[in-house]
């Protein structure tokens, strides 16, 4: 049974306090978990006003179809939150 973990370091850029942050941060997390039915949360950088990991894991009886779910995932994040950018991302499958 593969399973899929999604990592996404992002950047708020103009995000002033950590109040800011989650509130920008919660409708990424939303939308992911009622589009894709992923887990999602914040991992890291929960100190930082202006970054953050955010982390999805799916899992399926067939990787492709884990690597596809992620994948499209992390389109979704590029095309519909113009106001975050994407520092870098990783798919591990396990």
């Amino acid at each position: 049974m593969p399973v899929g973990v999604l990592s996404i370091h992002i950047r708020l850029p103009g995000c002033t306090s950590l109040k800011e942050k989650r509130g920008r941060i919660k409708p990424v997390l939303a939308r992911l978990h009622r589009e894709f039915n992923v887990s999602a949360a914040e991992m890291d950088l929960q100190d930082h006003w202006q970054e953050a990991l955010l982390a999805c894991a799916a899992l399926s009886n067939d990787r492709v179809q884990v690597q596809r779910l992620l994948q499209k995932a992390l389109e979704d994040v590029h095309d519909h939150f113009l106001d975050i950018e994407v520092l870098d991302h990783h798919i591990e499958l396990i």
